[in-house]
């Protein structure tokens, strides 16, 4: 009687766990209200403020850059005025020449899609270069699956920008929902590599106006801020199938292009 009852207990607080776990990712969450003063702090760094969600704190900005609001208080808006071609955050990968190590906490696709990632760029022969990792502790980066919520708000994946101290963003976001399916797994890739070129410093392509990759009207990003330096030699006219364009789709492979050889080039 007593195993019974203690049975009975143990897969009565199972089926509650479990309830609880549905009925969370099941009720779609509610973004936070973004004041003025943020979206104009937002629009003032040169970021969109389009579609801007705001989540436990955190902000969502372009649908895949993660910026804390404390991080975010302490940007420091820019001057430039940009057109379409290649740019960068203020905040670079220091210390080279460096071997960034990279560990990915996610099933065998995105350790494989990875790989292609880290190929492409040790193939540029830069000053930084990327090894993955068996173990978490002590990586440089580690790409792991999303909170549930991202795939309430639409997010395919996030990433952040090199710290002040020089080392690259710790951590790639990367929604299940839309990658476990995919096909081309050079799509999987081309998406991690789009990522972790956020980490090391680099802003979308067509940031000044994301109409080019992602459609509908013209969406000026704004007037300069921590992303908006200019990287010469890259084109001064739309980059055509960029690995840093805004947006794209889970299956869509971009490689490097010549233009996107020529920033990598510059900044390492």
């Amino acid at each position: 009687m007593y195993k019974s009852l203690r049975w009975a207990a143990i897969c009565c607080l199972f089926s509650i766990v479990v309830f609880s776990c549905k009925q969370e990712e099941s009720e779609a969450p509610q973004a936070q209200e973004i004041s003025q003063a943020v979206l104009d702090k937002i629009e003032a760094l040169g970021f969109s403020t389009e579609d801007v969600i705001l989540y436990n704190n955190t902000l969502i900005i372009e649908k895949d850059i993660h910026i804390s609001l404390t991080d975010l208080d302490k940007m420091n808006p820019g001057n430039l005025v940009p057109n379409v071609e290649h740019y960068s955050t203020d905040n670079l990968v220091t210390g080279t020449p460096r071997v960034i190590s990279v560990y990915v906490n996610m099933p065998q696709r995105y350790v494989d899609a990875t790989d292609i990632a880290i190929a492409r760029y040790n193939a540029e022969s830069l000053t930084i270069t990327f090894q993955r990792v068996s173990s978490s502790s002590g990586a440089d980066m580690t790409i792991r699956a999303s909170p549930w919520w991202y795939r309430f708000f639409g997010i395919l994946g996030s990433a952040g920008f090199p710290t002040a101290s020089g080392n690259p963003h710790n951590e790639i976001l990367m929604t299940r929902a839309y990658y476990d399916n995919v096909s081309n797994i050079n799509g999987i890739a081309t998406t991690i590599a789009h990522e972790m070129g956020h980490c090391i410093g680099f802003r979308h392509t067509d940031y000044m106006d994301r109409s080019y990759s992602c459609g509908g009207s013209t969406d000026n990003e704004g007037d300069g801020g921590v992303g908006a330096n200019y990287i010469p030699g890259t084109p001064t006219g739309p980059s055509a199938n960029s690995w840093m364009l805004a947006c794209g789709s889970p299956e869509g492979d971009r490689p490097f292009t010549s233009s996107d050889q020529t920033a990598l080039g510059v900044l390492y």
